[in-house]
């Protein structure tokens, strides 16, 4: 075409961008920016969209959009100002993404579910619930943003349950997305009853083989201290991913079964050629940890360099101080600490000092925790309660007094101490003297 038009365009674009052809997109993108043609709403949406890839883009790029919509009087239409919402509320900006939405004249589902997922970031949840309510013509996926959003921690995940028995309520019936998420709240919960219920609702769907849930019921069930029942998902799974692997291998850790973790682990590399990542590593150092198996440890961190070229992560060479730290050889542990190649965090130092108050050795305790304090003070409450607790274990009252006045002077209280304890409905916490 000599002289394509606007339309031409953006056909051309949003083909390439469908069809995943992003860095043909971008370059068409520059060819009809330096053409000196007028961009209207649907070549700028897309231009929101492609910043939302794998592309690098400048940071403030959503605002120049912004501002290119406002200086061309272009009119806005869904699509446009749907894509300029989610572009705010992925790169963190939920203030403007706000700001937009509440111009809207129609409050769209999609932006709606945008605006829901943005506040659920930054944990907004009464907001993220406003919108929610105010959002008439609701669909699936905005109740997969409230599921989803809710499901992540023990203060919240009660909800994403009722959410999820709401929305079946109002005949929509759940999909992948949907299972995993409430799978989810259900782990964190330790919820095993209300688990075992979904699992046999999702087993009369055509869902129950995918392996993205597979994983999440094995992850489930290990934390309600089910290993069995988490087996017997693995062992019937047609298809597993370095995923399911981990999740078997973590549980058994976890619940105190080192040597089927182990087992595993072996298996999943030698039999069944599954590559395992950094998770699969730590998942199987913490087994190693709890059953003291310090020369297995020891093999296993190596092989991450060895036979997969993977750097070890801080929370890698914390497990192997733990590790050490427990089975006694507290000089071994911080010679291993000097070795690093990178600063310990203090991650690495709380594990020393962990270990050092297990055996006693104020010396050591005192070591870890000054270093812990070097690096932060207030975040690490414990690591004062630890160091005091080490030196009133070995009669040295002068230490304990005088941690207690450090943490007088650097404003560091500890919270109160927690128990928690399996109800039908999930974890219940309590504190000393609470009635409940």
């Amino acid at each position: 075409m000599s002289q394509p038009t606007v339309s031409s365009y953006n056909s051309m674009i949003g083909g390439y961008l469908k069809d995943g052809q992003v860095e043909e997109s971008l370059s068409l993108i520059k060819k009809f920016i330096f053409s000196n043609r007028k961009p209207d709403g649907f070549t700028l949406s897309m231009m929101l969209k492609l910043s939302n890839g794998r592309i690098s883009m400048p940071r403030d790029f959503g605002k120049q959009v912004h501002g290119q919509i406002l200086k061309s009087n272009i009119e806005g239409d869904d699509v446009l100002f749907t894509a300029l919402v989610d572009w705010y509320t992925k790169n963190g900006k939920v203030y403007y993404a706000r700001k937009v939405f509440d111009k809207l004249f129609e409050k769209n589902v999609q932006c709606s579910t945008a605006m829901i997922s943005g506040y659920m970031n930054q944990g907004c949840f009464e907001n993220a619930e406003e919108i929610f309510r105010k959002t008439i013509n609701k669909d699936v996926v905005v109740f997969n943003a409230m599921i989803e959003g809710y499901s992540k921690s023990i203060e919240t995940a009660k909800r994403s349950l009722e959410v999820y028995i709401e929305m079946q309520q109002l005949n929509f019936r759940p999909t992948i997305s949907t299972f995993a998420s409430v799978i989810g709240a259900c782990s964190v919960l330790s919820a095993f009853e209300i688990g075992h219920q979904i699992q046999s609702q999702l087993m009369k769907t055509s869902f129950f083989t995918d392996v993205r849930l597979g994983s999440a019921l094995i992850d489930m069930y290990s934390k309600c201290g089910r290993t069995e029942e988490a087996r017997r998902i693995f062992d019937h799974m047609h298809n597993k991913n370095v995923f399911s692997w981990t999740s078997m291998i973590d549980g058994y850790g976890k619940n105190g079964e080192p040597n089927e973790a182990l087992y595993l682990f072996d298996k999943m590399r030698r039999e069944n050629r599954v590559e395992p990542n950094h998770v699969t590593f730590l998942g199987a150092l913490s087994a190693c940890g709890h059953a003291g198996l310090v020369s297995e440890g020891w093999e296993v961190f190596n092989s991450m360099k060895t036979d997969y070229m993977l750097k070890p992560r801080m929370e890698h060479y914390a497990c192997m101080v733990d590790l050490l730290g427990r089975s006694g050889s507290l000089h071994e542990a911080l010679e291993f600490i000097k070795g690093m190649p990178e600063k310990p965090n203090s991650d690495v130092w709380a594990a020393l000092l962990g270990a050092s108050r297990l055996h006693d050795n104020a010396e050591m305790a005192g070591l870890a925790a000054n270093e812990i304090f070097k690096l932060d003070t207030a975040e690490r409450p414990g690591a004062y309660v630890a160091l005091s607790n080490t030196l009133a274990s070995t009669g040295k009252w002068d230490g304990v007094t005088g941690v207690r006045e450090l943490m007088k002077e650097r404003g560091v209280s500890k919270g109160t101490g927690y128990s928690w304890v399996g109800t039908e409905s999930g974890l219940c916490g309590f504190h000393v003297g609470q009635n409940i």
